[in-house]
C-alpha cells in the first residue's frame, strides 16, 4: 500500500496548487503538516527566478535568472537559472529535520514541492529526503518532475518504490484529482 503520495507532471500544470490545497485541507482538520513549495519570481510580467517558501512563512530565494553563484560556492546551474544552493538548504533542511524528529508524534504530513534538479545539486537534501522517505510516522505529499533528457537518480528512486503513488497531473484532469490525493495521503496515514 502506498504511503506517499507524489504528484507529476510539465511546469505550470497545476502541480504546487494541488499541494497547496491538499496541505490547507489537512491542516484544518487538525492533520500536523509540515513543508515547503516552490513559487515562481516574477519582474515586470517575466518569470526571473524562484523562491522557496515554507508552510510557516519564511521565504527565501531558490534561484535567479543569470544571478552570480556566491564567491567561493560552486555554480550549480539549471539552464538559465542559478540556484542558491546555501538558502535553499537554510530553508528545506529544517523543515525534513523537524519532520524526522517528530515521528514519533503520530503521524504527520511533510510537504515537498518540489524533488527536482535544482534542489539536487543538494547532497544533505538528497539524504534528508531519504531519511524522511524511511521515518514510520511521516507521510510525504511531494512534487517530481516528468522524466526527460539524463533521469534523475533520486527521482528515479522515489518513483520506483513501492510505497509512493505517483499522479500525473494534466490540463484535464487537475481540478478532479483533489478528493483522489486526500483520499490517498488520509488512508497513508491510518
Amino acid at each position: 500500500m502506498a504511503r506517499h503520495v507524489f504528484l507529476t507532471g510539465p511546469p505550470g500544470v497545476g502541480k504546487t496548487t494541488l499541494i497547496q490545497k491538499a496541505s490547507e485541507i489537512l491542516q484544518s482538520s487538525g492533520v500536523p503538516v509540515d513543508g515547503f513549495y516552490t513559487q515562481e519570481v516574477r519582474q515586470g510580467g517575466r518569470r526571473i527566478g524562484f523562491d522557496v517558501v515554507t508552510l510557516s512563512g519564511a521565504r527565501g530565494p531558490l534561484s535567479r535568472v543569470g544571478s552570480q553563484p556566491l564567491p567561493g560556492k560552486p555554480e550549480c546551474r539549471v539552464g538559465q537559472y542559478v540556484v542558491n544552493l546555501a538558502s535553499f538548504e537554510q530553508l528545506a533542511l529544517p523543515v525534513l529535520k523537524n519532520a524526522s524528529s517528530s515521528s514519533g508524534m503520530g503521524q504527520r504530513v511533510c510537504v515537498i514541492d518540489e524533488i527536482g534538479k535544482m534542489e539536487l545539486f543538494s547532497q544533505p537534501f538528497i539524504q534528508a529526503i531519504r531519511q524522511t522517505l524511511s521515518m514510520p510516522g511521516t507521510v510525504i505529499l511531494g512534487t517530481i518532475p516528468v522524466p526527460k533528457g539524463k533521469p534523475l537518480a533520486l527521482v528515479e528512486e522515489i518513483r520506483s518504490r513501492h510505497d509512493v503513488k505517483v499522479f500525473s497531473v494534466t490540463k484535464e484532469n487537475r481540478n478532479s484529482l483533489l478528493p483522489d490525493i486526500m483520499s490517498c495521503v488520509q488512508s497513508s496515514r491510518t
